[in-house]
């Protein structure tokens, strides 16, 4: 049983006290806080932007990365608590759609708090089972493998034979908090759900997107980019410009 690590994950490289809106930044399977960097002056200066950074990188190398979801997600409950003094928006894109999903619902019960806005990127509704064989427990070879048609991570770092050594036990773990969540019904979401995904995404398809739905009893929004499941990259210019178009509303 995995214990419960106390640790600071917010950043906030540029505070903006005077924001009317935090939005929380979720990365995907063994990503790290430092790929919302470029979004920090794309979005309007009404929000600020805290990327969040997971145990096992940046400035939390040092601890162990979760390897299921549950403690995961309280522990991040306990660590955005002081930051929940003014209204807040989450962004996950794909392993951080499903986080900041669960986080939102946590928040509900255990703190009767809620986003102002969830935003979920490439990643399928969670009461939806995945269609996609388990990797986390794969040999290093086949993992690579998998990481390399998955095309989230360059050649140029798979190749890293040292560099590998030291990502591959926190992508593990960051597949093993996907492959090991068991979806649980509970009343949806209060929230507005924006839902991105990649048109050529392979991982995520139309259907899958499109039951998120089921989840808010208030607005539901889809919006479809070029690219594949790494969308988020390839096409960062137009879904910055899309999701600064949605904060503003909020502010």
């Amino acid at each position: 049983m995995q214990t419960t690590q106390i640790f600071n994950c917010v950043t906030c490289p540029y505070p903006n006290p005077d924001a009317s809106v935090r939005l929380f930044c979720f990365p995907y399977a063994g990503g790290s806080s430092l790929i919302f960097r470029p979004w920090l002056r794309s979005l309007p200066t009404t929000v600020e932007v805290c990327p969040i950074e997971l145990p096992g990188r940046g400035l939390q190398m040092r601890l162990t990365p979760f390897s299921r979801l549950q403690p995961l997600i309280s522990t991040l409950a306990s660590a955005l608590l002081p930051y929940l003094d003014k209204p807040f928006a989450f962004f996950g894109h794909s392993l951080g759609g499903l986080v900041c999903f669960e986080l939102a619902r946590q928040l509900r019960r255990e703190h009767n708090l809620s986003p102002v806005h969830l935003f979920v990127s490439a990643r399928c509704a969670p009461h939806i089972p995945s269609r996609k064989p388990a990797i986390h427990a794969l040999p290093d070879t086949e993992f690579i493998e998998e990481l390399r048609r998955l095309n989230g991570t360059p050649d140029s770092v798979l190749q890293n034979t040292e560099l590998m050594e030291l990502l591959i036990p926190i992508l593990r773990a960051d597949f093993a908090v996907l492959e090991t969540y068991v979806y649980a019904q509970e009343l949806p979401l209060e929230c507005p759900i924006t839902v991105f995904g990649g048109l050529q995404d392979k991982e995520v398809g139309l259907q899958e997107l499109e039951g998120w739905r089921s989840h808010t009893i208030a607005a539901y929004n889809l919006q479809m980019f070029r690219g594949d499941h790494f969308f988020i990259q390839s096409e960062q210019l137009l879904l910055l410009q899309t999701l600064a178009q949605h904060l503003h509303a909020l502010t």
